[in-house]
């Protein structure tokens, strides 16, 4: 079905729309796990000091309907746990969510924002709309190359598709990764001599809390030795937060839920309780950004333990000192088309 449908695509049985509007897309064709929104917040820092920003989200797992432009006081219920870190970190910048991107943009266009440029999140798929520049992401531990489709594999859809991208950025590479182990994945892959390619990596970077009033902003001012962590995660690959975890102690307790979960009452007293039967009082609930976004819903939750929970925010950066050649194609592109 994958397959007719590009091709309905690809001969214009099916259209796609092109707006005025210079559109980046960022997506990928694997189920989950490539850091769509890390390298959203990358493009949001490089290029808000000279354009008007909107991104544009399906809002994965929100409970409202059609299009909803974010504000201040949107909750990830209604936006989505990723659109709401995204509004949260960079409130000038306008967030919006909508499963048809297509009348997303419009909605934009027509809301009377100041907006230079449209960032489209997870939108590879989304064929309806034409963007000016498309950015496809590969994780290193899974290459699209190696993979198969759904449900043998994690494919979307074909290899093949990623014909379609301008740039492709192989995420999550190991910090030692050499060129020798670069030119076999760009042999691999196979692009043409129009398509560029990049390897990021990902920082893990100083913990802050959950909620905003705790009034400890770093788990390093609670001077901890080697407390007990209970781990929280609902992310596809839990492993990273781990290895985090690790570095500020071996003594972790595993609470891992599916990918973009919506944390029930019940979820929230079974962690409680697990927290509660830890022995000692150097303990902390350590969590990822995008869970975070979503345990902020429940603002009722017990102050002593609203005062231990932490986040790890994440960042990326090019390897191989390739981020000057991406920032200019990507201003290039911005300017040119502005």
């Amino acid at each position: 079905m994958v397959a007719i449908r590009n091709f309905c695509f690809d001969i214009g049985i099916l259209k796609e729309e092109q707006f005025e509007i210079p559109i980046i897309s960022v997506g990928n064709i694997t189920v989950g796990g490539t850091g769509k929104t890390p390298h959203i917040e990358y493009l949001i820092r490089l290029l808000q000091k000279d354009f008007k920003l909107a991104v544009l989200s399906r809002g994965y797992k929100r409970k409202t309907k059609g299009f909803y432009l974010a504000n201040e006081f949107s909750s990830s219920d209604q936006i989505g746990d990723e659109p709401k870190q995204l509004k949260s970190k960079f409130p000038e910048v306008e967030i919006a969510v909508d499963a048809d991107r297509r009348h997303g943009i419009k909605m934009l266009l027509a809301s009377g924002k100041d907006i230079d440029i449209i960032l489209l999140d997870d939108a590879f798929q989304h064929r309806y709309v034409k963007p000016g520049f498309s950015i496809l992401l590969i994780n290193y531990n899974r290459l699209i190359t190696n993979d198969f489709l759904l449900p043998s594999g994690r494919l979307r859809e074909p290899a093949s598709s990623k014909k379609r991208s301008d740039c492709i950025i192989i995420t999550k590479t190991p910090p030692t990764l050499n060129a020798h182990a670069k030119q076999i994945i760009i042999n691999k892959l196979n692009l043409s001599k129009l398509q560029s390619i990049f390897f990021t990596k990902i920082n893990q970077e100083s913990t802050l809390p959950v909620f905003k009033e705790n009034p400890i902003k770093t788990i390093l001012e609670l001077n901890l030795k080697s407390p007990k962590i209970v781990l929280l995660a609902g992310i596809a690959n839990p492993l990273e937060l781990k290895q985090f975890a690790l570095n500020i102690s071996e003594n972790i307790t595993e609470m891992y839920f599916p990918d973009h979960h919506s944390f029930t009452n019940n979820d929230i007293l079974n962690i409680i309780s697990v927290f509660k039967n830890l022995s000692g009082n150097e303990k902390i609930l350590l969590t990822t950004e995008k869970d975070a976004m979503r345990f902020q819903n429940f603002s009722d939750l017990p102050v002593d333990l609203k005062n231990l929970m932490y986040y790890i925010p994440i960042s990326v950066e090019f390897q191989f000192e390739e981020g000057g050649i991406f920032n200019q194609k990507i201003a290039e592109y911005a300017k040119k088309n502005k």
